[in-house]
């Protein structure tokens, strides 16, 4: 009798512990398989973002190359300008021998050195100099802006450098405005890259600032020759300025992404 219990009570454990190992097992089933999952699983990245990271990088590496920072060049306006230089990189404006870049930043002091030109090529600072803005501007700083025939003040954008001619203040320079409603009116205007007197230390020192033109951004006497010869012929030349009022079809990153990375490996060697 004691056996024949002994053995009821083995039949009765092995049934109620059976389905428990299956329940364990499928559990852990279950488990691994989503373990499995989740390692396998990637998130893909994007080839637009990783293009826009190296042109990012790219224009970190030619800032710091190039000592831009301590020229006083903030990075964001060089970031503008090289934005609108890729832009227009692929159309028929530009010249396909040179790689200039000229950068006016009119948010900056007229006592201050405010005019940049930088050889994209080999990401070198040509000259960092001083540059006049429109009388009708403003006094110290220009803070007004027009494309309007007789305002005297200066106009914001992307240019490209023309020919050069000589006028009463010898050695000068057209510039094509590209901007609409900003700067298209430049050659009406004869807003134009020549040399004054009033640019210059000595008249920063007798009066705390430059003199102004008529909306010309006009440069120092003695560098007006040697200036015009590296930009002239279809370069760029952007000038920035305290209004937020200014758009340009110019500053499309998109644009200027693709640009970039279609202008070949050279450009992105630098990185």
């Amino acid at each position: 009798m004691k056996k024949q219990s002994i053995w009821v009570l083995s039949i009765l454990l092995l049934a109620f512990t059976l389905p428990a190992i299956g329940w364990v097992s499928v559990k852990k089933s279950d488990l691994n398989f989503s373990n499995t999952n989740s390692k396998t699983k990637e998130t893909p990245v994007s080839k637009n973002n990783l293009n826009s990271e190296l042109f990012n990088q790219h224009i970190a590496s030619m800032y710091e190359q190039a000592s831009l920072a301590k020229a006083g060049l903030d990075q964001n306006v060089f970031k503008k300008a090289l934005i609108g230089y890729y832009n227009l990189k692929k159309t028929q404006l530009l010249s396909a021998q040179k790689s200039v870049l000229t950068i006016i930043d009119f948010s900056k002091k007229s006592s201050e050195k405010r005019l940049w030109i930088i050889d994209l090529e080999s990401s070198k600072l040509l000259f960092n100099t001083l540059v006049a803005h429109g009388r009708g501007s403003g006094m110290d700083i220009a803070t007004s802006f027009s494309n309007q025939p007789n305002s005297h003040q200066s106009s914001l954008g992307f240019y490209v450098t023309s020919d050069t001619y000589i006028g009463k203040h010898g050695l000068s320079m057209r510039l094509d405005g590209l901007d609409k409603g900003f700067n298209t009116n430049a050659k009406e205007r004869a807003v134009v890259v020549h040399g004054a007197d009033y640019v210059s230390q000595s008249f920063v020192n007798q009066t705390g600032r430059l003199g102004r033109s008529h909306g010309c951004p006009a440069l120092p006497v003695e560098l007006t020759k040697t200036i015009i010869n590296v930009i002239k012929g279809q370069t760029v030349l952007f000038i920035n300025g305290p209004s937020v009022q200014y758009r340009s079809e110019f500053l499309d990153q998109n644009i200027a992404v693709a640009n970039f990375i279609s202008s070949g490996s050279k450009l992105q060697a630098s990185i």
